[in-house]
């Protein structure tokens, strides 16, 4: 199936997608913050620039989207139409990449917990119990 969208529009479209202040990036810093813990935001001097760093815990979170970082959930899963092996490839190389990342924080003393964009969609069930597991927090955000 074509794309829907002329090339220009999908350059476009493709131009305006955020690396930061996403909305499911706001969502987590929001939640967090309403349970007392402090962060700051996008460390550059760690490997992968996580989103959210907890110096003082050591600990560190990724907001992934779960298109761009395949996800197993139904949006991860989507496969482009068009241009299929580019993006086939891209994605592939975002995993590898996360994952390199990662392991390097967790072989420098951290902890790393990755919270997927559609877990933003259910904060109450899915998102607030991880966020308070992770942080060894035990009050909700209110």
């Amino acid at each position: 199936m074509a794309d829907v969208h002329s090339p220009e529009q999908r350059s476009r479209n493709m131009a305006r997608i955020r690396s930061g202040d996403t909305k499911p990036e706001l969502i987590v810093r929001s939640l967090v913050h309403r349970m007392g813990a402090r962060f700051r935001l996008r460390v550059k001097t760690l490997p992968g620039t996580p989103d959210l760093v907890f110096p003082g815990r050591r600990k560190v979170i990724f907001v992934h989207g779960c298109f761009w970082h395949c996800h197993d959930c139904r949006y991860g899963q989507v496969k482009p139409a068009t241009n299929a092996e580019f993006w086939a490839k891209k994605r592939t190389q975002t995993q590898e990449r996360d994952r390199r990342q990662q392991q390097a924080l967790i072989d420098d003393g951290w902890q790393v917990l990755v919270v997927w964009e559609c877990w933003t969609r259910q904060p109450e069930s899915l998102l607030i119990p991880e966020l308070q597991r992770f942080l060894d927090l035990q009050n909700s955000p209110g």
